[in-house]
């Protein structure tokens, strides 16, 4: 944690603490109070995709993080020979190591590892690959595989081992090894199967996969290898399938959207060969079969993690999948002509058709089923594009992309919506256009307000969401920013901004934070939810992340109605009921409570007092209070530190009037939620008598408000 407290904020941390001690009292003066009364009827039913999450390979949050395959470069995968790369790998024996395409493993896999046995150590040859800045090694199951070719009959030797700790022989610490049995020949590829088990956890991540075998008995001087992989366990113990900690961390926000292969890979740096896009019919199908392509962030996409991953994986948490695709319009700023469309939007249509279509009446349903998917993807959503707006693809995606895309998949599938990926083109009603919003805390709480006016018909996917620099008057610097990691100011300026959203979700779809993932090794991005590394133990889960998981995990299916004594800011507020659990919630977020603008005086430490009730429950009702703060604005989690954000849980009881009383520090977030077997008014024994009460009761409150006036919202 690189934030330290200073002597206001522990004067605040321990006001705050105080006051939650017990269940506090109705103050009996204030001028500043925020006074809510929520109804229960009216409001607007509530999005069911309130909160998701978007992926896009950056940062090797793909290959190298999600995607379980621990091993770097398995394929040799390139843009084109030239461009091919040995490295991770090396060969301890100090054999010689080439890269051969005269004898292809299949047409989209060229390139494989020539590895000469004339000047090996003792007979013995070995390759080792460290895998993607590091292995993880602990007592578990790692299936792997490879490909050989070339005349063999012997033993492979496939370790899992460290080259931190050596013995006196100088020879690797070995965590688990086993022995494949051998008979390859010169003319055919041979695929070989292992499976490694380690008995103890290693002390580092510095360890390498081996592979030995006896030079003396490859009789052509050499062997070539490829497709050389290793995968620990996976989540839902999938095949080629997702890293669980990290599966187990998004589960944790309990998204409702998975929006992919979301972001810049969509589009690909330009139409040249050198630089090819994400293309749906190279993701698909055995892993002999993918190619791979050069990402929009510099490294190269072996495309492991490819359509019907990115399906499985939304329906292991259970997601409803945004599918994003090609729109016709590169990087680099060019788009390819009206004239020249109609093939990408077949593509387009050929996609939906292989992950939607009965198998017993498509061809492309035929294929999907060939590769182990026999019945349909679900697929309710499709968005045009990406960031449509940007690289100069306004005025092709306005004056003809858009319309055409739109035209042909609503006609083909009426049933899917569509959603535009900008708001700069006006949609249909009922349909959703894009927004994505990078900004500084004070950009974002600007945007409180931002979807109080849609009066249309249409919705609003908050696509890209995140603040990504300090405050400063020239705003944020999305291409350089300043900052370390999310930050708490900037966690409860989201939150601001979200509760904005969530003011208005019969019109926001939803929202997700992003980037969502970020290997510490290779960050592309500076903000991201969660961080990681090889180490499984080293996840880091953002300032935002709790935020996010506190909305998330608790929602509601209605806005309510309400009358408060206050107008947004530094409080700002959303109320409504969840009608599945029939519980009502109100969540909070207090930003620069100690100089808010247009109150008479500070607030007295920042502290904002809150009294809060909701129509049809009465006194001695019950509700969680869940707050969290930091210990400063500019704390924020980093590996091997505590969690800076603290989150403390008090049950209140509602008093007169069924109101419940807290208190909310500066820069905090807050969720109220009342509890099962609640007491109401109905359910009360004098309820003239209890009626009388509540209104001396609001009479009084609305007296102790500013100037005395109930604002209703």
């Amino acid at each position: 944690m690189k934030a330290t407290m200073m002597l206001p904020q522990f004067l605040l941390a321990l006001c705050y603490i105080v006051s939650f001690s017990y269940a506090a009292p109705v103050p009996t003066s204030s001028n500043n109070t925020a006074v809510f009364r929520v109804g229960n009827t009216g409001g607007n039913a509530s999005s069911m995709h309130q909160y998701g999450l978007m992926f896009e390979d950056i940062n090797h949050s793909g290959d190298g993080g999600l995607y379980a395959e621990l091993i770097m470069n398995r394929a040799f995968q390139a843009i084109n020979y030239s461009s091919a790369t040995l490295k991770p790998w090396h060969s301890p024996s100090f054999s010689t190591l080439t890269l051969q395409n005269t004898s292809s493993l299949s047409s989209a896999l060229p390139i494989s590892l020539n590895v000469a046995t004339d000047s090996s150590i003792n007979g013995t040859v070995s390759i080792a690959n460290p895998g993607y800045y590091g292995i993880d090694v602990r007592p578990q199951d790692y299936q792997g595989s490879f490909y050989v070719r070339g005349s063999y009959k012997g033993d492979f030797t496939v370790s899992l081992v460290s080259y931190l700790t050596r013995d006196a022989d100088a020879t690797a610490s070995t965590f688990a090894t086993t022995t494949v049995t051998a008979n390859s020949t010169t003319d055919q590829w041979t695929q070989y199967n292992y499976t490694l088990s380690p008995t103890a956890v290693a002390p580092t991540t510095n360890n390498s996969l081996q592979i030995e075998f006896d030079g003396a008995a490859a009789t052509d001087g050499s062997l070539n290898f490829n497709l050389i992989s290793l995968f620990p366990p996976t989540y839902s113990n999938s095949t080629n399938g997702m890293r669980v900690d990290l599966m187990e961390a998004w589960a944790g926000l309990k998204p409702s959207f998975f929006r992919a292969p979301g972001g810049n890979n969509v589009e690909g740096l330009g139409p040249a060969e050198y630089s090819p896009r994400w293309k749906w019919n190279e993701t698909i199908g055995p892993l002999t079969e993918r190619p791979g392509h050069l990402s929009a962030w510099g490294y190269v996409l072996t495309d492991g993690m490819g359509l019907n991953e990115y399906f499985q994986l939304a329906a292991d948490l259970n997601m409803t999948m945004v599918l994003d695709v090609f729109a016709g319009h590169y990087l680099d700023g060019s788009s390819i002509s009206n004239d020249s469309l109609a093939p990408y939007i077949q593509e387009t249509l050929n996609e939906i058709e292989y992950l939607t279509a009965d198998s017993a009446n498509s061809t492309l349903g035929k294929l999907r089923a060939s590769h182990g998917y026999p019945d349909p993807w679900p697929l309710k959503y499709v968005e045009i594009g990406n960031e449509d707006n940007l690289s100069n693809g306004s005025e092709s995606y306005i004056s003809y992309r858009y319309e055409a895309y739109h035209k042909a998949l609503s006609a083909a599938y009426p049933n899917i919506t569509l959603i535009a990926s900008t708001q700069y083109v006006p949609v249909p009603d009922g349909e959703i256009s894009d927004y994505h919003i990078y900004d500084t805390p004070d950009g974002l709480v600007d945007l409180y307000n931002y979807f109080d006016h849609n009066s249309t018909n249409t919705s609003t996917l908050i696509g890209e969401l995140a603040a990504v620099d300090y405050n400063s008057p020239a705003g944020a610097n999305v291409d350089a920013p300043t900052i370390p990691n999310p930050f708490w100011q900037g966690s409860v300026a989201e939150a601001v901004f979200l509760i904005g959203a969530e003011r208005n979700s019969e019109h926001v779809f939803g929202a997700a934070y992003a980037p969502s993932l970020a290997n510490r090794n290779s960050e592309q991005w500076r903000t991201n939810l969660i961080y990681f590394d090889a180490n499984n133990d080293n996840d880091v889960l953002s300032t935002s992340y709790h935020m996010i998981s506190l909305f998330s995990n608790t929602r509601m299916t209605t806005t309510r109605p309400a009358t408060t004594s206050v107008q947004s800011g530094p409080l700002y507020w959303v109320a409504g009921e969840n009608e599945g659990t029939s519980a009502r919630i109100a969540k909070f977020a207090v930003y620069n409570s100690t100089s808010a603008p247009g109150q008479p005086t500070p607030y007295e430490y920042g502290i904002v007092p809150v009294h809060m009730s909701f129509d049809g429950l009465a006194q001695g009702a019950r509700a969680n209070l869940t707050v969290l703060t930091a210990p400063s604005w500019n704390a924020f989690n980093e590996v091997g530190e505590p969690n800076v954000v603290q989150s403390m849980v008090t049950t209140l009881t509602a008093d007169l009037g069924g109101v419940f009383s807290f208190e909310l520090p500066d820069l905090s977030v807050a969720l109220l939620e009342t509890l099962m077997g609640n007491a109401t008014v109905r359910g009360q024994q004098r309820p003239q008598q209890q009626q009388q009460q509540q209104q001396q009761q609001q009479r009084k409150l609305v007296m102790e408000s500013e100037d005395g006036v109930l604002f209703a919202t």
